[in-house]
């Protein structure tokens, strides 16, 4: 299968690829080389050179005028929420990181005389904003109104401008939990020196996954034709970020002594720090639905098998 990819140097992407390259030749859009996934050896910079690993990296679009010779276009692409403190410029950048991308391949679909099968679109959990609600499920519609929201919004609404032309699934991911990087990457420096402790009171919970199990995931909604619209990629289990807390503390055998009050942290990220202080108990209810099984669907199970091995 030809599969065109977006933001396959990132975390996600490019487990993916790793997983994956053996069964799919991938497209890649990038602008560089990224160590951890690719190399001279196996994947060339260009547009059309194939390295010998069926990869092949591409540094823009412009040459497209369609995507008939794809089968299936993920769209991971856009700058991280934690990378930075969200200014106003840095909110725009993070709109249109996501927004401009998604625009230009829902065009270069319906311009397809033989659109790929189905579109694989980036989103977030942070689509329903801030939570008090248990069991939110893909058909939730009391969405709270805030910068995460309208990011989302916004960019499944991009998306949704070719789903006539293609099965188009939004990808509304939660925190991925890998040890190369990514939210657990940033908790582990303070929790393994006995320094960490949960965020504000620790009751807004946490919707997390796996690597291994969201990258399952986008194989089997690759596969799996009678989804499509919004699909919750969480593990079936979310926590407290209390609970979060405790098991990653006493997976590393360290205490977990020291809360970090939502003022403060307010303090020293701004607004972003919103996104710790208030949660959502998001249910993956259309994967669970159509038979998908987690491999790690436990956060005791899944911590264990990141930080053991």
């Amino acid at each position: 299968m030809n599969i065109l990819i977006t933001g396959g140097t990132g975390l996600i992407g490019g487990h993916f690829i790793k997983k994956y390259q053996h069964k799919h030749h991938f497209t890649v859009l990038s602008r560089q080389l990224h160590p951890k996934i690719f190399s001279e050896e196996t994947a060339k910079v260009s547009n059309g050179q194939q390295g010998k690993n069926a990869i092949t990296l591409i540094q823009h679009l412009e040459s497209y005028q369609n995507l008939d010779a794809f089968d299936t276009v993920i769209n991971l692409q856009g700058e991280s929420l934690a990378n930075k403190r969200w200014s106003e410029k840095q909110k725009q950048l993070l709109c249109q990181s996501r927004w401009q991308i998604t625009e230009h391949l829902a065009r270069l679909i319906n311009q397809s005389t033989s659109p790929p099968a189905v579109f694989l679109s980036g989103s977030a959990i942070g689509f329903y904003g801030r939570q008090q609600a248990l069991d939110i499920d893909e058909d939730f519609t009391g969405c709270y109104p805030e910068f995460s929201h309208e990011l989302c919004n916004t960019w499944e609404e991009k998306a949704r401008q070719c789903q006539s032309n293609t099965r188009l699934c939004l990808l509304r991911t939660g925190i991925v939990l890998s040890k190369d990087g990514g939210a657990l990457g940033k908790m582990l420096p303070p929790f393994s020196f006995g320094l960490g402790g949960p965020v504000a009171d620790g009751r807004q919970y946490m919707s997390w996954i796996h690597i291994e199990d969201i990258c399952r995931a986008l194989d089997f909604l690759i596969e799996e034709e009678n989804i499509s619209g919004a699909v919750n990629l969480t593990a079936p289990t979310p926590v407290s970020n209390l609970e979060f807390s405790r098991a990653l503390a006493k997976q590393l055998h360290r205490p977990c002594i020291f809360p970090m009050p939502g003022p403060v942290l307010k303090v020293l990220v701004g607004e972003m720090a919103e996104l710790l202080i208030h949660g959502q108990h998001v249910v993956p209810k259309k994967l669970l639905d159509a038979g998908f099984t987690f491999n790690y669907p436990a956060l005791k199970q899944a911590l264990a098998q990141l930080l053991t091995t």
